[in-house]
């Protein structure tokens, strides 16, 4: 039998230039972190659904294999070098939960937390604190049964202070059900499914997102308490 073939290296790229969404049509700015998706153009990292993903400067070579290998779903950044007239590597993005492992596993306990410390006071300032609560509540109101804690990720993924996220739309901002509810899809589609091993096989996000939906679905029934 032949040998199936690797799916392309997933990967991001830092523009030079003032950026667009072709998918959401959301300005995204000079220096905007984007995808190329051959005729669908390019697309902001929610639209690619890399959103999720925790940027690993490079510098640490063990760090990056480790925090790769444990991650289902990662990419390669890549920004263009006029000097040197070709892309050069910026880091990774990987999940955040590889990333901590990858740690652990390079680190002493006390650099390990450490580091965590860092990343989560960074996390935090990009936080607006009330409004993360108020959407964390309404999660909760609108699926009570989903569990413990799970709000509070779910609000502050979604809350984050950069282009693309759902929660900084002005319908979120209004906590409109729907908005919440595309916040907590979004959630279990990469949480609760194999959806990020799809992508990382090489299926397109549409594809993957299709043969997922029923899971999501049902996920989402049983978090409302239906």
């Amino acid at each position: 039998m032949p040998q199936e073939e690797k799916p392309q290296e997933l990967k991001v790229f830092i523009s030079n230039r003032d950026s667009t969404c072709d998918e959401c049509g959301e300005h995204l700015g000079h220096g905007a972190w984007i995808t190329l998706a051959g005729e669908k153009g390019a697309l902001c990292l929610s639209c690619a659904d890399l959103d999720h993903l925790v940027f690993l400067q490079p510098g640490n070579a063990a760090l990056t294999r480790r925090a790769r290998k444990a991650s289902v779903l990662s990419a390669v950044v890549l920004k263009w070098s006029r000097a040197r007239k070709h892309y050069e590597r910026q880091g990774i993005l990987v999940e955040a939960e590889a990333l901590e492992s990858a740690e652990e596993a390079c680190l002493s306990d006390s650099e390990a937390r450490a580091r965590k410390r860092e990343r989560d006071a960074e996390r935090r300032n990009e936080l607006d604190k009330q409004f993360v609560e108020r959407f964390a509540a309404r999660v909760r109101e609108l699926f009570p049964d989903c569990p413990a804690d799970r709000e509070a990720i779910i609000a502050e993924h979604a809350c984050q202070k950069y282009s693309g996220r759902v929660g900084r739309s002005a319908a979120a901002k209004e906590l409109d059900e729907e908005a919440v509810r595309l916040a907590v899809a979004a959630h279990v589609r990469h949480v609760e499914t194999s959806y990020d091993t799809l992508l990382a096989k090489g299926w397109d996000r549409r594809d993957a997102r299709d043969q997922v939906r029923s899971e999501v679905d049902r996920v989402l029934i049983k978090w409302q308490g239906e």
